[in-house]
C-alpha cells in the first residue's frame, strides 16, 4: 500500500513556529522550511530551502506566520529569515489545486490573492479554540508589560479594558485576579450583566469619554480606532496604554506621543512570552485540520 506524503511549505514564522515544525515532523509530514536561515532544524523530514527554489506544484499546504502578509505580500514575523519573503499570486496558482493556505489572520490582500488563485484559506485566529487558548499567554504578557511600565502595583490600580471578546475577557479576568479595579467597555447588555456577575464593572463605549481620566492603565483589544485624539487628550499624562489589536491598532499613537503618554502596540505577545505553549496550540489545531494526511 502506497503512503501519501503531505508536503507542507512553512514560510517564515517566529519562535512559536519552531514548535509547529517539531510537531509536524513528529506527525510524519514532510516540511519545507523557507525563511529559517538563522535556525536549523535537525529532523529527517524537515528540509531548508529558498523561496525561489520551491517547486510549488508539489505543495499540499502552505503555512504562514500568525500575522500573514502585508499589503505588498511581504510575509511578516520572520525573524529567522536573512532576506525578505514575498508571497505572490503566481506562486499560489502553481500549487496543487487542493492546496490550502493557513495563516493566523488575513488581510484583504491575502484573501484576494487566494481567491484569484482558486485556492482555500484558513484563518486560525477566527477559530474559537485557537483564539481562546491564545488569549491566555496574551493576558499574561499584557500583565507583564503593565508591571514593567508602571511604578505602582497592579493591585488596587484602575484598569480599563476596551472590548469583551476572547482576548478582552481573559485580560480583564487576570487583572481582576491580581487585585486591579477593572472596568470593561462593552456593546451589549448581556456582557455588562456578565461582568457584574464576575465582580467587574461594565460600561458602554459611548460612556468612555466621561470616565477615561479615572484610569491609570487602558488596554485596547478592538481592531479599529477607539482611543482617538479626544479621548487621549482627556487622559492623564502618566497613563499607560497597551494596545493588543492587530495593525494598525486602535490607538492614535501620534496624539499619545505628543501628550507624553506611554502607548505600547503590543503585537505577537504569545510568541514573546510563551512561544512553546503558543506554538503547541497552533500545531495541535493545524495537525487536527490536516488529520486525514497523518500516516
Amino acid at each position: 500500500m502506497t503512503t501519501t506524503i503531505h508536503r507542507v511549505l512553512m514560510i517564515g514564522g517566529d519562535a512559536r513556529y519552531r514548535e509547529v515544525v517539531q510537531s509536524f515532523a513528529k506527525a510524519d509530514f514532510q516540511v519545507i522550511a523557507v525563511g529559517w536561515e538563522k535556525f536549523a532544524f535537525s529532523l529527517h523530514n524537515v528540509t531548508h530551502d529558498r523561496l525561489a527554489n520551491i517547486d510549488f506544484s508539489t505543495i499540499d499546504s502552505i503555512i504562514l506566520p500568525v500575522s500573514g502578509v502585508n499589503d505588498q505580500g511581504v510575509v511578516e514575523l520572520s525573524p529567522y529569515a536573512d532576506t525578505e519573503l514575498v508571497l505572490t499570486e503566481e506562486m499560489l496558482s502553481k500549487t496543487k489545486e487542493t492546496c490550502i493556505i493557513y495563516t493566523g489572520v488575513a488581510n484583504a490582500y491575502l484573501k484576494q490573492m487566494v481567491m484569484n488563485s482558486s485556492r482555500s484559506l484558513v484563518t486560525l485566529f477566527d477559530r474559537d479554540d485557537v483564539a481562546i487558548l491564545n488569549s491566555i499567554p496574551t493576558a499574561e504578557g499584557t500583565l507583564h508589560i503593565a508591571m514593567e511600565h508602571t511604578d505602582e502595583t497592579i493591585h488596587d490600580s484602575h484598569v480599563l479594558v476596551l472590548g469583551f471578546g476572547r482576548v478582552g475577557m481573559s485580560v480583564a479576568r487576570l487583572f481582576a485576579a491580581v487585585g486591579a479595579h477593572v472596568t470593561v467597555c462593552v456593546r451589549q447588555s448581556k456582557d455588562r450583566a456578565r461582568l457584574k456577575e464576575m465582580g467587574m464593572r461594565g460600561i458602554y463605549f459611548d460612556e468612555i469619554y466621561e470616565v477615561i481620566d479615572q484610569f491609570q492603565i487602558v488596554i485596547n483589544t478592538v481592531p479599529y480606532l477607539v482611543l482617538d485624539d479626544k479621548l487621549i487628550e482627556k487622559m492623564g499624562s502618566d497613563s499607560l496604554i497597551i494596545d493588543l489589536a492587530s495593525s494598525p491598532g486602535g490607538t492614535d499613537f501620534t496624539t499619545a506621543h505628543n501628550k507624553g503618554i506611554k502607548a505600547i502596540h503590543a503585537l505577537g505577545i504569545p510568541g514573546k512570552v510563551a512561544p512553546k505553549t503558543a506554538g503547541k496550540i497552533i500545531a495541535d489545531v493545524l495537525i487536527d485540520l490536516m488529520g486525514n494526511y497523518i500516516k
